[in-house]
């Protein structure tokens, strides 16, 4: 398998020298295509500043990050920009999705970015409804759709662009359990059928059982690893849960 991602012995400090934070201390790990990798850690532990950095919204204050063997750390402007439409996909808790376009239009909508021909867009979009399920409601306005289905919709549109990396921030964290369930399984669908990479951030170990592999952070850097292997789901999410107790005071946080 070929590396998708390289995060290679990176610090991110916050503030200045009278009162400094080290938000990410020394953190190193690769993402192998077709992964689908969890972050765990409690609320202030780095994990959320990780995926950030990754995703290029916060830059690093040393080291390096790569993805598909270009060092994003580097990039400026224009080519940082076109990196960000081309090469990532997000899913975020809150949905972003337009409210003043339709599900197909919000799908469709980086593709129309990058002038992709009206025919190809047409065909790419009702392919990837038809694969999630929202064939139904392409026509119907965010208000006119439930969360979980909205959520289907961000994923459909964090997916449509063929990026290498599909980063989720919390996804079911404004979902019942239901819907939860369902989009964790709409990402699992990404994963295996629509060959995605994803890392997921979540506090959630029922969230994270669904991924191949966890990373949990603490107090800025990698605590443990687990891989699920040929692990059953149930588990998995038991071995998830023996870390967060490993966490000691932090588990009350992580739940």
């Amino acid at each position: 398998m070929n590396k998708v991602l390289e995060v290679n012995n990176i610090e991110k400090y916050y503030g200045n020298k009278s009162n400094l934070t080290k938000a990410i201390d020394n953190i190193s790990f690769n993402v192998e295509e077709k992964e689908f990798i969890g972050i765990m850690g409690a609320s202030g532990s780095g994990k959320t500043t990780l995926l950030n950095c990754i995703s290029t919204i916060d830059r690093v204050t040393a080291g390096h990050i790569i993805v598909g063997g270009q060092d994003i750390t580097k990039l400026k402007g224009n080519k940082l920009n076109k990196f960000r439409r081309e090469e990532l996909g997000f899913i975020f808790q809150d949905f972003n999705l337009l409210d003043t376009l339709t599900a197909y239009e919000n799908i469709a909508l980086a593709l129309t970015i990058q002038k992709v021909n009206a025919r190809e867009i047409d065909e790419r979009v009702r392919n990837i409804a038809r694969q999630l399920d929202i064939t139904e409601i392409l026509n119907k306005y965010p208000y006119q759709v439930s969360g979980g289905q909205k959520q289907r919709i961000a994923s459909a549109r964090a997916i449509i662009t063929n990026p290498k990396l599909v980063l989720a921030d919390e996804p079911t964290g404004a979902l019942d359990s239901k819907s939860a369930k369902r989009l964790l399984g709409t990402f699992v669908t990404l994963n295996e059928k629509l060959n995605a990479t994803i890392i997921m951030v979540t506090h959630d170990a029922f969230s994270a059982s669904y991924t191949n592999r966890v990373i949990f952070i603490k107090d800025g850097k990698v605590f443990n690893e687990l891989i699920k292997g040929n692990d059953t789901r149930k588990e998995f999410f038991e071995k998830i849960i023996e870390v967060q107790t490993l966490l000691g005071g932090d588990l009350n946080d992580v739940i």
